[in-house]
């Protein structure tokens, strides 16, 4: 462990932007967000988590894959492949959680994302642990922690006017390199166990026996009943760290064209319709299900994972209250027989 005090950061970052693009929670209105800065001062980390997450430096709203044009030869392609370093920090364990999920998908057996995988490979990850989760965190539930490590390459624990650093990785080691931060003394150690075990999360949820209930309640009234509030407006899906669906499109003009790839949400209607004009989800109740089944049952099925982290924007950004612990409590309680259908 080592520590580095807080009037310490603004120039270590700015020695960070001198190499790579840095992306840190900045004040944006009346909420937090993840941007590019130009200046460590403009950071702020007295934030309980931002609006939405820091999923989109490695996976953003809308990308270009590669441009084409018609010449006298044949067709050019031009891909456009993001080689840049970046460094993402002060982001929350729970995010970090959000990239190895992430990860499943863009990176295995079947198919191997190169825009996502670049930019991964290129990304160091700075946490920030939660010195005091929101009453909407769950994170524990979900196996993480306000103060866990996994995924990231360095975390960063606030003690007052220090922080405590803890290297996680040897990407994390480099980007300290001629910082020359002196290792923690008995005393900032003993004050960051004592912030670790102040972090305690008001709330959790149960997991036990959910998934073998979701495989058996596909066509259950309970859903009938769960979705009623849900208005369709994808609130939770794009403010969600795990949430990935997109649609790819082709704008092009004359000779000249892009392929984009842009966020999509399987809260949509068009999200499902095919071009007869059918709809496998023709109503809320079936795009609500989708949604539920996708994070608790299907991700499990394909990736051993739960598609959560608990970080509770859902529930803070739905403009209706559906607050989805409690959606899975009401499954819990459900009296199933195993030859359901």
């Amino acid at each position: 462990m080592l520590i580095l005090n807080q009037d310490q950061l603004a120039n270590w970052l700015n020695q960070l932007i001198d190499t790579y693009k840095v992306f840190a929670p900045v004040k944006d209105g009346d909420h937090y967000t993840f941007k590019e800065i130009s200046s460590g001062n403009q950071v702020t980390l007295n934030y309980t988590n931002t609006k939405v997450p820091p999923k989109e430096v490695l996976f953003p709203r809308s990308e270009k894959l590669f441009c084409y044009r018609h010449e006298n030869e044949g067709i050019q392609l031009e891909e456009k492949i993001d080689e840049s370093k970046k460094v993402i920090f002060g982001l929350r364990p729970c995010d970090a959680k959000g990239f190895l999920l992430l990860d499943n998908v863009f990176n295995n057996d079947k198919y191997q994302d190169p825009y996502y995988l670049n930019r991964r490979k290129n990304t160091v990850l700075v946490g920030l642990g939660c010195n005091q989760p929101a009453t909407t965190c769950f994170c524990t539930s979900l196996g993480g922690g306000p103060f866990a490590s996994e995924g990231l390459d360095i975390l960063l624990v606030d003690i007052g006017n220090r922080y405590v650093v803890e290297v996680v990785t040897e990407k994390g080691q480099e980007l300290l390199s001629g910082l020359n931060l002196p290792a923690a003394e008995p005393e900032a150690q003993e004050a960051a166990r004592r912030v670790k075990e102040g972090a305690a999360l008001s709330t959790c949820i149960n997991l036990d026996g959910l998934k073998a209930k979701l495989d058996v309640i596909f066509y259950d009234p309970i859903w009938d009943l769960i979705h009623e509030k849900c208005l369709g407006c994808a609130a939770c899906t794009y403010s969600c760290p795990t949430c990935h669906c997109f649609d790819i499109v082709d704008e092009a003009e004359g000779k000249e064209g892009c392929r984009i790839r842009n966020w999509d949400a399987c809260m949509f209607p068009l999200f499902t319709l095919h071009g007869s004009g059918h709809n496998p989800r023709p109503t809320g109740k079936e795009r609500f299900r989708q949604r539920v089944m996708h994070k608790f049952k299907y991700f499990v099925d394909n990736f051993n994972a739960v598609a959560c982290v608990g970080c509770g924007r859902c529930i803070i950004n739905c403009p209706v209250n559906l607050d989805i612990r409690e959606v899975l409590a009401e499954i819990q309680g459900l009296e199933v027989r195993s030859d359901k259908q």
